[in-house]
This record gives C-alpha cells, structure tokens and sequence, in this order.
C-alpha cells in the first residue's frame, strides 16, 4: 500500500506516516533534498549567502515555490519591508497567486497583506489558527494546501518602484499519492470602495463544484456616522433563491464580537480589538502612513476582521455564494449605508473552479 496523506493536526501527529520533508526558501529555491544552506558570504562557505531577494523589481513577479506533487504546503512564512522612500501600501501592492496541478489561473489571488490578515497596507499582530502576523510583519499561514501534481506560487510587484528584501519560507511534505477526495485550497479577494445602498456586498460567488468554505478576513472602511456593524452575513448554498439557508445577526456578531465590540479609554467608550484561535478583530485606525516616518490623521476609520469557520465548515455540493449587508444603526434605529468595504475569502473546493473577477490596478486598491 503506498504511504498516503492523512492530514495534520495535534490528533494525527503520533500517527507515523512516510512523507519527504522540505522547505523553498531563497537559499534552496526548488527545495531539493540535500542542498539547503549552500550558498556562502562574507562569513565562508554555506554562511547565510542569499537569505532573500535582495531587489523584488518593480513589474516583476518572482516564482516563489514551484514544485512537483503529490505533496502537501504546510506552513508559508513571508516578511518585507511594510514601505519604500515612494509609497506606504507595500502589503496592497504585492500580489500573492497560487496555482495546482499545472492549471493556468489561479486559485489564490490576493494583496499580500490581506490575505494574512493585515488590510490597508498596514500592519497589525494576528493571534489564530491558521493565521499568525508577528512583530514586525512576520506573515504566517498554516493552511494546509494539498496538490496531486503540482504546485507553484507567484508574488509580483506592482509597487511604484523596487522592493528591498523580500524574506520567504515554504515548509512542505511529498507523498506517494493523496485521497482523491481532496479538496483545493482557495482564496479570493474583492473590494467595493463604495457600497450600494440596499445591495449586499458580495463576499464571494461563482463557485462551483463541490468543498468547504473555511474563512472571511474583512477591511472596512466606515464613510458615515453611527455604528457600522448590523449587517448579516449570508450563505447560499446548493441553489438557494432567493433566500439564503444561512443568515447571521449581525457582522459583529459574526466576527465573534457583540454590542459593537465595546471598550473604554479614559472613560471614553471605544472598540476593543481582540485575537482568538478562529475569530478576531485585530486592527482599528483612523490614521494612516503616507510618507516616509509620516502620518496622515484623521482618515475613514479602518477596521481589520478575521473568522475562520475550522469546527463549523460551509459544506456545499453544487455551488456557493457568500454576501453582507451594509446596514448600521444610529439615533433612529437601523439604517442602510454605504462604505469601502474589502474581504478575502478562504474555501476548499473540487477542480476546476470558477472565473475568479479581474484585481483592479494597485492603486485602485489603496485605502481612502
């Protein structure tokens, strides 16, 4: 019998199952058995020689792991400069692709920040599961991301100008063969910079085929007065219209919090932000870098959000779609509004999947 995948987790790791263990890195490019650590500097032979890409070219996008299946990513590592002497929005700027078994569009395509959970082209601690950002922009993922085989993952630079340093790490493992049953790893962002009113921002549609959705991360921006977070989330699973199977309470309520996330400071109330193994609200800001060691205030309040459906999966069979409202609540009650409002939503589904919409021009995904 060959050796299979069974999966990760702290319930499998006495399980004993024959696998090659690996890493992509800049130092072992194709991550080949033997040949980490061979390159030299100042310090001699196999001494840190190239730790990085020193110069990610502006226009360029750079092949990051490209290898042959069956195998399984298990954890990505990724850290770079959060800014340049030309712009702040390194994190939106940067375009992160994934692509399995040699198809030609990608399954994953998201802003390099958003997709770890660190919108606006900013920067803030992350504290889940499959999700960590530690100081300073250590950008982690432990999603695990099956190919039968092959897999290849792109980051391109549409940044104004270069990119000093650009740190990666990719642990993976090569087995005989995988269950059929597999599902692919998917991710997709979207952002609308001004909602419409009474239309529910669409989170993610077009999917078909059979999988399990697993994640929302959401950047808002709030551009009217009162409190933003009424909104339900809402499911359509398996065909459903008009009404969904699934409608949430409210997008706070969602996102793990409730009474709109409430703190105080000096006695003054104000949203707490907060991170837990699936759900968290780690980022709020209302200032923003804009220059080089400068900062602009008093912008459109930002607003980081992650939930991360691990114990309770959206299984769909034939088709999903994933939407939220914009509605707030202010002196006269609830109250349809409008926002900047951008997610990235994770699923695991069957090959081949759906038309992903075209990701706008860098700058047309800079915050306000």
């Amino acid at each position: 019998m060959k050796t299979q995948w069974i999966g990760s987790g702290l319930g499998n790791l006495p399980i004993l199952v024959k696998g090659r263990s690996g890493m992509v890195s800049a130092e072992n490019p194709t991550g080949e058995k033997g040949r980490a650590a061979m390159t030299g500097s100042h310090l001699g032979p196999t001494r840190k020689g190239c730790p990085c890409i020193a110069n990610l070219k502006q226009g360029e996008t750079a092949t990051i792991l490209a290898l042959d299946g069956p195998g399984v990513i298990e954890h990505i590592f990724i850290t770079v400069t959060d800014r340049t002497e030309k712009n702040y929005y390194v994190l939106r700027d940067l375009v992160l692709r994934m692509y399995w078994d040699g198809e030609e569009t990608p399954s994953v395509e998201s802003p390099l920040g958003d997709f770890f959970c660190n919108g606006f082209g900013a920067t803030c601690n992350v504290n889940s599961m499959p999700i960590v950002c530690n100081p300073t922009r250590g950008l982690n993922c432990y999603f695990q991301m099956p190919f039968h085989k092959s897999a290849k993952i792109t980051i391109e630079n549409q940044h104004p100008v270069d990119i000093p340093n650009f740190f990666w790490e990719i642990d993976f493992c090569q087995y005989e063969e995988l269950p059929e049953n597999i599902g692919y790893f998917h991710a997709q962002w979207r952002r609308d910079p001004l909602t419409t009113l009474q239309k529910d921002y669409v989170i993610l549609d077009g999917v078909k085929g059979s999988g399990h959705y697993i994640g929302t991360y959401m950047a808002l921006q709030s551009l009217e007065r009162y409190w933003w977070g009424e909104g339900e989330v809402k499911f359509y699973i398996d065909g459903d219209d008009p009404y969904p199977s699934i409608a949430g309470t409210g997008v706070e309520d969602y996102f793990g919090g409730a009474w709109g996330f409430p703190g105080e400071v000096n006695g003054e109330p104000v949203e707490e932000t907060f991170n837990t193994p699936f759900m968290g609200y780690p980022y709020y800001s209302n200032k923003m870098h804009f220059r080089y060691e400068q900062y602009v205030r008093d912008v459109p309040p930002m607003r980081g959000m992650y939930r991360w459906h691990i114990l309770d999966p959206i299984r769909f069979s034939n088709d999903l779609k994933v939407t939220v409202q914009q509605i707030g609540w202010g002196i006269n009650g609830y109250f349809e509004r409008q926002d900047d409002l951008a997610t990235v939503a994770y699923w695991y589904q069957s090959e081949p999947h759906g038309k992903f919409p075209i990701l706008p021009e860098a700058i047309k995904r800079w915050p306000r």
